[in-house]
């Protein structure tokens, strides 16, 4: 049950960065601006401090690290059969045990033994 739920709030953070690192602008999309808009005074200039999408995206990343160290725990955890030739050996009834077989009684003969 806390398996099942980590893994889908591992999914959704996962999705959620994707998302984030998508929206956000690379370090380099100044640099257009810089070669005749004159929007931007400096090409690589210093950033300040961090953006909102950023901040996210480092929180999320550190959930997805949290959640991914909790399923390895969880999964190494378990305690069932490791493959599925185990399983199949530990569902199997014991078979009753085995009789010996004895030899079959030598046929009677007609033939009279001479002593």
């Amino acid at each position: 049950m806390l398996q099942n739920i980590l893994l889908v709030v591992h999914v959704l953070v996962a999705a959620a960065i994707v998302g984030l690192v998508l929206l956000q602008q690379g370090k380099g999309a100044d640099a257009g601006a810089a070669f005749g808009s004159g929007a931007s005074s400096t090409v690589f200039g210093a950033r300040g401090s961090a953006s909102f999408l950023s901040r996210t995206t480092a929180i999320l990343a550190a959930i997805f690290f949290a959640t991914s160290i909790g399923l390895a725990y969880l999964a190494g955890k378990e305690s069932g059969p490791r493959s599925v030739v185990d399983t199949v050996v530990t569902e199997e009834q014991p078979a009753a045990p085995a009789q010996e077989e004895q030899a079959p009684p030598a046929p009677e003969s007609d033939v009279p033994v001479s002593d």
